[in-house]
C-alpha cells in the first residue's frame, strides 16, 4: 500500500500533483517547475520530505561502529554537528548516502533515503551485532519539513524560541518551532542558506501551517519533487538510484572527499583505496548542452565517433535557461572542457564538460 506522509492533506489542499516516488504519495509539482525553483533560488520554499528515514544508534560502542560501517571519519564530529556520508559494499559499492547527526558520544541518528530506507535499516542491523549498540527505526513517528533560500532564517525567527544565527552551517540544535519540539538542523539539498527541521509526526500541519503564515510575505511557496531535483542537480548533488548505487562507487562518483582513507578500517576501505591509487576508469562530471535539447537518464554520450558514457541525471535548468547533466564519461573524456555529443531524441547534440556547480547558491561550494 503506498504510505502518505503526515501533510497529505496540506498537499490536496494546495492542489498539488501527486505522484507515486518510493512508495510514498508525494507533491511533484503546486504551481510548475520553473516558478517553484526560482522561489527557492530568490526567496523561500517549503517542502515536505517526511518520506526520508531516520535512524538511531545509541550505545556505548556507537562511535566505533559507525567508524566500521560509514565511509567517513565521524571521530572528530562534536556535539551538534552533521556530517554527509555514505555506506558501501565491500566491493565499493554505494548502499546509500546520507547525513550523520552527533546528538552525544552515545547517540547518533542518520538520515537516509526514503527509497533505501528498509534496505539499510537491515544493513545496518545486521553489521551491529559484534558491538554493543542499539538500532532504532524511528521514520513513522518523524515529520520533517525542509525550509531553503534566503529568507528561511527571517521565518523560523519568527517562529522559532532558537536564536537562529547561532545554527551554523552543518549544524544543528533543539528548541521549539511554532510550540513544537524540533531538532533544528542548517542543511539542505538546494545550494541555499536553509533549514532541516524533525518533530513528532502529529505536529506536522501546525508547523507547517506556521511556516506558511510567517512566510506569506516573503512570497514562501510549496516545493513539489521536480524542482527539488532541478535544484539538486545545478548543485551536482548526487541522486541515490541515479548519479551514484550500489553499481558505482565513491572515487567515481567525484566522492572521494567524503571517504576517510585513513581509518584503519571499514567495509569497503582496500577497494576504495585501490580505486583512488590507480584512478577510476570513469568519473561523474557536469556537462552543459551548446544546442537546444534536454539530457535525461541513460542517454548515451559520444566523443571521436564512439559511446564514451551515459547521463545519469538531467534536465532544463530554469537558472540557466539551458540543458544541463550529470554523466559517467570515460576518464580520458571527462576533464572541463572536453567536446561531446548526447543523443537527444536520435538527434545527436553537441555539449560540453564543464566545472561544477553549475551555479551558485547562496552557499559557498568547492
Amino acid at each position: 500500500m503506498i504510505k502518505k506522509t503526515p501533510l497529505y492533506r496540506k498537499h490536496l489542499e494546495l492542489s498539488a500533483k501527486m505522484v507515486d516516488f518510493a512508495g510514498w504519495n508525494m507533491p511533484v509539482t503546486y504551481s510548475g517547475v520553473i516558478e517553484e525553483h526560482l522561489a527557492v533560488r530568490n526567496s523561500v520554499g517549503i517542502f515536505d520530505v517526511s518520506h526520508m528515514g531516520e535512524i538511531d544508534i545509541k550505545g556505548e560502542e556507537v562511535i566505533p561502529f559507525l567508524q566500521y560501517i560509514l565511509v567517513s571519519d565521524i571521530s572528530g564530529m562534536k556535539e551538534g554537528d552533521v556530517s554527509y556520508s555514505l555506506m558501501c559494499l565491500p566491493n565499493g559499492g554505494i548502499v546509500d548516502d546520507l547525513l550523520v547527526y552527533k546528538i552525544s558520544d552515545k547517540y547518533f541518528m542518520l538520515c537516509v533515503n526514503a527509497s533505501n530506507k528498509d534496505k539499510d535499516l537491515a544493513w545496518i542491523t545486521d553489521h551491529s551485532g559484534d558491538y554493543n549498540v542499539g538500532v532504532i527505526d524511528k521514520s513513522e513517528a518523524t515529520a520533517l519539513i525542509s525550509l531553503q533560500g534566503v529568507k528561511s532564517a527571517n521565518i523560523l525567527t519568527e517562529i522559532s524560541d532558537l536564536d537562529i544565527s547561532s545554527v551554523r552551517h552543518n549544524n544543528f540544535r533543539f528548541g521549539k518551532v511554532a510550540g513544537a519540539e524540533a531538532m533544528i538542523s542548517r542543511t539542505g539539498y538546494t545550494g541555499e542558506d536553509g533549514f532541516e527541521i524533525f518533530f513528532k509526526a502529529e505536529d506536522a500541519e501546525m508547523v507547517w501551517g506556521a511556516m506558511m503564515s510567517a512566510g506569506e510575505k516573503y512570497g514562501i511557496k510549496p516545493i513539489g519533487l521536480a524542482a527539488r531535483d532541478t535544484l539538486r542537480l545545478e548543485m551536482k548533488y548526487t541522486l541515490y538510484g541515479n548519479d551514484i548505487s550500489d553499481k558505482t562507487n565513491p572515487v567515481e562518483a567525484g566522492l572521494s572527499w567524503a571517504v576517510g582513507f585513513d581509518k584503519e578500517d571499514f567495509i569497503g576501505r582496500d577497494i576504495l583505496i585501490e580505486e583512488k591509487k590507480n584512478g577510476p576508469q570513469r568519473k561523474l562530471v557536469g556537462f552543459e548542452l551548446l544546442e537546444r535539447g534536454i539530457p535525461r537518464a541513460h542517454y548515451a554520450i559520444y566523443a571521436d565517433g564512439r559511446m564514451v558514457g551515459e547521463v545519469t541525471s538531467g534536465t532544463h535548468s530554469p537558472s540557466l535557461n539551458k540543458g544541463i547533466g550529470l554523466a559517467y564519461i570515460d576518464t580520458d573524456y571527462a576533464k572541463v572542457g572536453s567536446k561531446i555529443e548526447v543523443e537527444v531524441r536520435r538527434h545527436m547534440v553537441k555539449g560540453e564538460v564543464v566545472k561544477t556547480p553549475f551555479c551558485s547558491g547562496s552557499l559557498k561550494r568547492d
